[in-house]
């Protein structure tokens, strides 16, 4: 016997049958057109028989491209027939393998029913199993029985039948799927879940959403399922990156609308000069059509009302596919079926920053500390695993510590477009709430955030529900918000772009900035937050004036390891505080009172951890 390596994508067609019903008479006669158009098909007759199917068999069909089951009165008298249904499905439902059927002199009714001769002979099978075989069996037979197939009885002319089987099955493999997906870290799984949405077998029409922040790999997840389903539909289109092709801005314009109905209408009919004049054209061509349609990057609800407002636009069986970062859109369209995109395990994530650096699973001897520690920067983010491995590919342990310092402080220009988006689509005051929590206010509650914002123009509430919406947080059950670290970094990124001067900007968070902004007495009333990191910076000292301009700043956080040795701070007795503070944390206070000049009347929270003071401030202080 040849050994299972040798049966690698060797044959086109499994055919699952019961050998007595079919084999020297029906299947002898489809084989042989199978042959004369070129397709391979798997024959079982020098497999040994037992009581369950080997490893063999179950290679063979997770390789071959399309399983036909052949359905006959005796079929379910075979327990070995039954088992490599239970297989055939199960890839079916894993990763989309190509199922056809023929139901040859059989109701399919009696399949689905388990009843007549057909039931007769099943029963009989299932006798001294267990009830969890029998349930699974029987969960197949009918599953089975549900996909639309051949049925002889319908044919006075059983050749005419077996040419168009052998027809639909040539075609179904000229519609070769890529192999560009082989392989892909934590595919396979994704591809599961999202089957699970599915249900080909079932004729109605499914809207499927695939939802998750920027850079998760949600286009990527799309482009796998389309490659993978393609051959079960006729017509088939994918739209991409469908995001800014229709603003709020053109909301009403009935020209724009006309164009991406056109865009679709020309793709999956495959006609480049097509025109239309309504917007009733895709409902009036795709009606009685099946379709697989994937709609690539939507940012706005029009564009799924003018491309796919309502199943009833198309035929049965159809299936619309929706990536977007936006839940809210997938809710108001009401598309019930949604799968959220996580980010991927930690060693998920090493393993697809190793195939991008070094086109293995696993890192170079001596590179093992580093991969680590850039794989977790990239917050296990895919598209930042992938460019910065991809950046780092030959380069030497140098070129990798140099890439890991640079990270730190600056983000990869690709991965910068793709997050940046996401933000600019935000209204002006939602993009106030993403630079709070960027820059101070991650990994704290919503309840916190609420409270340190409440005397803010911002609407807190439904700027969460926003920010959440649009993947660019994560709040917990609890209300905990989380943002991704790159997100944070593009955070930083913004603040910078706002001015060439420091003191000028929303926030402060460099070490060295801060330090430069306090000693020359450079803050504007721009700056609302410092947060800033003494661990960066050795011997300084805070002048009485350094916190004069900044009238305005309402969180002050300093910290850093509780202070090394190497680092002095010092302030002056005469430092001015402004009073509309509201959050002070100051690690490793070195004095011990506050100034006399400290205002509290807005301080909602101060933290003064690992500090000399032995009391707030000398004297009466009205306020808190």
């Amino acid at each position: 016997m040849a050994s299972s390596a040798t049966h690698v994508r060797r044959y086109h067609v499994f055919p699952s049958f019961h050998g007595p019903d079919v084999r020297r008479t029906f299947l002898s006669h489809l084989q042989h057109h199978f042959a004369s158009k070129g397709i391979t098909v798997f024959k079982d007759q020098e497999i040994k028989r037992g009581q369950t199917i080997g490893l063999e068999l179950k290679q063979a069909i997770r390789e071959s491209r399309v399983s036909i089951v052949v359905l006959s009165k005796k079929y379910a008298s075979s327990s070995w027939c039954l088992d490599e249904l239970v297989e055939i499905l199960k890839c079916r439902e894993a990763c989309g393998k190509i199922v056809m059927t023929i139901f040859y002199e059989i109701d399919p009714f009696h399949v689905r029913k388990q009843i007549g001769d057909f039931g007769r002979a099943f029963r009989e099978t299932c006798f001294s199993k267990t009830k969890k075989v029998r349930l699974k069996w029987s969960k197949a037979l009918t599953d089975v029985a549900n996909i639309a197939g051949e049925h002889s009885l319908r044919w006075e002319d059983e050749a005419k039948m077996i040419e168009k089987i052998a027809a639909d099955v040539s075609n179904k493999l000229n519609a070769t799927p890529s192999k560009d997906f082989d392989g892909m870290v934590g595919m396979e799984a994704h591809l599961r879940k999202v089957n699970a949405y599915l249900h080909l077998e079932c004729d109605g029409v499914k809207m499927i959403g695939i939802q998750g922040p920027a850079g998760i790999g949600k286009t990527t997840i799309a482009r796998a399922l389309f490659n993978q389903l393609s051959a079960n539909f006729q017509l088939k289109c994918f739209i991409e990156n469908l995001k800014g092709s229709y603003g709020s801005d053109v909301i009403d314009d009935y020209g724009s609308k006309l164009c991406l109905q056109n865009q679709l209408l020309s793709k999956i009919l495959n006609e480049k000069d097509m025109t239309i004049d309504h917007l009733g054209a895709i409902k009036e061509r795709l009606l009685d059509q099946k379709v697989l349609i994937v709609l690539d990057d939507v940012d706005d609800l029009e564009q799924l009302d003018v491309l796919a407002k309502e199943p009833s636009w198309f035929g049965l069986g159809s299936r619309i596919f929706v990536t977007t970062e936006d839940r809210q859109i997938l809710n108001a369209h009401w598309v019930n079926y949604i799968y959220h995109v996580g980010y991927p395990s930690e060693e998920e994530a090493l393993e697809i920053l190793c195939l991008s650096a070094f086109q293995k699973n696993s890192p170079l001897v001596g590179f093992e500390e580093l991969a680590k520690k850039i794989t977790n920067f990239c917050g296990s983010l895919p598209l930042g695993l992938r460019v910065v491995g991809s950046s780092l590919r030959r380069e030497s342990r140098h070129e990798w510590e140099r890439q890991l310092s640079k990270l730190e402080t600056s983000l990869d220009r690709k991965i910068e477009n793709v997050l940046r988006v996401g933000y600019c689509k935000l209204s002006k005051k939602d993009q106030s709430l993403f630079l709070h929590i960027a820059l101070f206010f991650n990994n704290e509650t919503v309840d916190h955030v609420t409270t340190m914002l409440a005397d803010s123009n911002l609407d807190i509430s439904n700027g969460m529900k926003t920010l959440a919406d649009k993947s660019l947080v994560h709040i917990s059950t609890i209300g905990w918000i989380k943002m991704h670290r790159l997100l944070q970094q593009l955070g930083r990124q913004l603040v910078h772009e706002q001015s060439d001067d420091p003191g000028k900007r929303q926030f402060l968070v460099e070490a060295e900035e801060i330090r430069d902004v306090l000693a020359n007495e450079t803050g504007t009333g721009s700056v609302i937050g410092i947060s800033f990191d003494m661990s960066k910076i050795s011997e300084f000292s805070i002048t009485g004036r350094a916190f004069e301009g900044m009238r305005n700043l309402r969180f002050l956080r300093i910290y850093g390891r509780y202070f090394s040795k190497d680092v002095t701070l010092g302030i002056s007795e005469d430092m001015e505080y402004l009073p509309r503070l509201k959050l002070l944390h100051w690690d490793s206070y070195p004095r011990k009172r506050l100034p006399q000049t400290f205002r509290p009347e807005c301080l909602i929270e101060l933290r003064m951890q690992f500090s000399k003071r032995e009391k707030l401030w000398g004297g009466i202080q009205v306020g808190i």
